[in-house]
């Protein structure tokens, strides 16, 4: 690339800081880096990023109160800014994204997925699409789809809405959702859920995945044939 695209990354764990430089400037992006909320502000104006990753929970400032700040400076408003999240932090993302942030990439982080998601943010921005209506539409669309689960609580959130599940529903919906995408076969979703000496019939996962799916929505878990479920 003729001019190298700026990412700033800003996280409290050097470990996680320096993962994900590696893998950033493996791919030919120019990269700062900062542990604190206010650092990356300062680091921000000074090196103007094209894409900036902040994590959730950081000293001196958070990650949510420094996208705030960014976003009230003109320079900012549109630059890509992603948040790292920790499961236990799903509270603190909805908060950010309601902050500004264009998306979130949750920890422990893979690299595959967190290039593939960095280059598809910059491809959007490159072909003009971020500063679109239709963008900006689809990003609340997404704030108000995410689905937030408190084990300690046996509570579901989506959006504004509370759901309080009976203990398998929630047990299987907890277990599709700590793997997003990865395909659970039946075999395995009747050994976690109602263990492997329990004989029930073949049509419960159905049905606990039909009342699910009734509550919280069609599109949340994918059926697919012949193999079992996948949480979207």
């Amino acid at each position: 690339m003729d001019k190298k695209i700026k990412i700033l990354i800003a996280d409290d764990e050097p470990d996680i800081v320096e993962f994900l430089a590696f893998n950033l400037k493996n791919e030919g992006y120019a990269v700062r880096t900062g542990s604190t909320g206010l650092e990356a502000i300062n680091l921000a104006k000074e090196f103007k990023p094209d894409l900036i990753i902040l994590d959730v929970m950081m000293p001196v400032m958070d990650g949510i109160e420094a996208c705030e700040e960014l976003r009230k400076t003109e320079e900012f408003k549109n630059t890509i800014i992603v948040f790292l999240s920790a499961r236990n932090e799903d509270y603190s993302f909805v908060a950010g994204l309601n902050a500004g942030a264009d998306d979130y990439i949750t920890k422990p982080v893979r690299p595959r997925v967190f290039m593939t998601k960095i280059k598809s943010l910059l491809r959007r921005r490159i072909n003009g699409f971020d500063n679109s209506d239709e963008n900006k539409s689809a990003t609340k669309s997404s704030s108000e789809n995410t689905i937030i689960i408190d084990k300690e609580k046996y509570l579901v959130i989506k959006g504004n809405e509370e759901y309080l599940l009976p203990r398998k529903e929630f047990e299987l919906l907890s277990l599709l959702y700590e793997n997003p995408q990865k395909v659970y076969t039946r075999e395995e979703i009747f050994t976690k859920i109602w263990g492997a000496d329990n004989f029930i019939s073949d049509r419960t996962i159905d049905v606990h995945i039909r009342k699910i799916r009734k509550k919280i929505g069609n599109n949340i878990i994918t059926t697919v044939k012949g193999v079992g479920y996948k949480f979207n």
